[in-house]
């Protein structure tokens, strides 16, 4: 099983270059990234997990960013994002930005996407919240036409662009798609139309649902060993990671502290363990 990581790396934790380093070194597979660009200080939206926002969540480095460093210093360590919320983004920038690191590193990019939790955020980026998810689902149809071999124009209903030269190209044509979010038909469905996976946080519950998410992904018509299952930001411990084996999941992302050198690389050295 490929043990992968993930952290809010900010402007007080070990640094990116650090972090690949080490993380190559000792053998992980691969760097995940979350993304915010910023928290609204007056907010209405509760955290998820509960209780109070972490300040992490307001000093997250760009991970487009942190991942070029990652990649400049790295040559097998993978590198993703878990993930970009791909509706607050102006998509023609953000497909250029994704061929561009996919390319620069050799193929090694997984682009976690998902449809965000923060009203407050998104509403500063435009986002009409209601329709996030269609919004969202548009703009990966739009990059994946900037990314297309030939000249490929789309129009939906939220924007469009002209058939155009759009270079470089991300390595395989476009890169691997995970789609993170919490278990249920319409994501299932959205999963089994148009990405390579799924990206469940914690990876509560995959007994139950993985089980459904291969059902609809077969009546789709697609490949059923070619569905991805990478639970994400995992807690470890070897009967959880021999539970997700049996389940036929290929990967697995742990969680690393949004903290300095000293923990973060103590907290690799009990992970080292499961690589």
């Amino acid at each position: 099983m490929r043990i992968s990581t993930t952290i809010f790396l900010t402007d007080e934790t070990i640094t990116p270059v650090r972090l690949a380093r080490e993380l190559e070194e000792r053998g992980f597979g691969g760097l995940y990234l979350p993304e915010h660009t910023h928290i609204p200080v007056e907010r209405a939206t509760p955290y998820p997990a509960g209780g109070e926002l972490p300040p992490e969540y307001g000093r997250t480095l760009d991970p487009f960013v942190a991942l070029g460093q990652a990649a400049a210093v790295t040559s097998r360590l993978g590198l993703g994002t878990g993930i970009t919320l791909v509706a607050q983004h102006d998509p023609i920038d953000l497909a250029k930005q994704i061929a561009t690191l996919d390319h620069l590193s050799g193929g090694r990019f997984t682009l976690g996407v998902g449809f965000g939790w923060n009203k407050e955020e998104a509403a500063d980026h435009g986002v009409e919240w209601t329709t996030r998810r269609e919004l969202g689902r548009e703009r990966m149809a739009l990059m994946r036409a900037l990314w297309a071999a030939e000249p490929t124009a789309y129009e939906g209903e939220f924007g469009a662009v002209r058939a155009s030269y759009a270079y470089p190209k991300p390595a395989g044509g476009a890169p691997r798609t995970l789609v993170g979010g919490a278990a249920g038909p319409k994501l299932f469905s959205h999963i089994a139309e148009c990405a390579d996976g799924w990206l469940p946080i914690g990876g509560r519950g995959l007994t139950e649902s993985v089980p459904v998410l291969r059902e609809v992904w077969e009546k789709a018509g697609r490949d059923p060993g070619a569905l991805q299952v990478v639970p994400y930001a995992v807690l470890p411990s070897p009967g959880k990671l021999a539970h997700y084996a049996e389940l036929g999941v290929e990967e697995v992302v742990l969680q690393l502290p949004p903290a300095g050198e000293a923990e973060v690389l103590g907290v690799l050295d009990e992970y080292a363990q499961y690589v």
